[in-house]
């Protein structure tokens, strides 16, 4: 279990984006100089993946869906954002972040949860695809039950190509000792980095190492993310919201 296969037509890349849409996603933070809405960054950094994703699926005029998508919101409820999976010809004509208004609470467990019903329903279909990944998105604590056991259990689950991915992008000025000064030489959080916050340590826990073959991809575009790194993110600032959700996205593709 390698995590070879490449997206194609015939074989999609599914993504489950899971995105926190608490009231703290109205806070400022940096955004290549100047100040913006957490939920605008992140709307900008999904929107620009999912360019990334359209030109990685196109061949000439052609758009071949090899990715599949499903957008999950949550708050206190679960928001579907797409209405069901969708691939990425049918996201490429939808504006699905619109109209999303943040909500009060942060139930990460409710959201992983609905996450979980999806791909046992979806796992079949995707025997002979790229492993799924779940890329979640959060600004603080969770309200309600510790997501930590759902987060664990669907680590579990698997295809021939590799375990169900998880990675956390997590929108915090609090979580590392230095600043990332320049997010195209960083290096990544590795399984030994210490983080200043209790939930950072622990998100640090449900996320997957980055396979080799994302971070070949990732090298290509100019990132320097070194062996053994994290699927996990300090989204500290928008450009670093924006290499989280472009590392989403780093299915090798042929």
């Amino acid at each position: 279990m390698d995590y070879r296969i490449q997206a194609t037509q015939q074989t999609p890349a599914y993504i489950i984006y899971l995105l926190d849409i608490s009231a703290s996603m109205n806070q400022l933070m940096d955004a290549g100089g100047e100040q913006k809405r957490r939920m605008d960054v992140v709307t900008t950094a999904l929107n620009s993946a999912i360019r990334q994703m359209v030109f990685r699926s196109t061949k000439g005029s052609r758009l071949s869906p090899r990715y599949k998508i499903s957008i999950l919101a949550y708050s206190d409820h679960v928001f579907d954002v797409l209405g069901g999976v969708k691939s990425i010809d049918e996201v490429a004509r939808m504006k699905p972040l619109e109209n999303i208004q943040t909500q009060r609470l942060t139930d990460t467990a409710k959201a992983f949860t609905a996450a979980e019903k999806i791909l046992r329903q979806e796992l079949p279909q995707l025997q002979n695809c790229p492993a799924p990944l779940i890329c979640h998105m959060t600004d603080g604590a969770f309200t309600g039950e510790d997501p930590e056991p759902v987060v664990k259990r669907i680590m579990e689950l698997k295809v021939p190509d590799g375990h169900v991915l998880i990675e956390n992008i997590f929108i915090s000025d609090e979580i590392l000792a230095s600043p990332i000064d320049n997010p195209k030489k960083w290096p990544g959080i590795m399984p030994e980095t210490e983080l200043d916050e209790a939930y950072g340590m622990k998100l640090k826990r449900l996320s997957s190492p980055l396979p080799e073959s994302y971070r070949e991809m990732m090298i290509e575009t100019g990132y320097k993310i070194e062996p053994g790194a994290l699927m996990m993110l300090p989204g500290t600032n928008g450009d670093l919201v924006s290499l989280g959700f472009q590392m989403s996205a780093a299915t090798p593709v042929r």
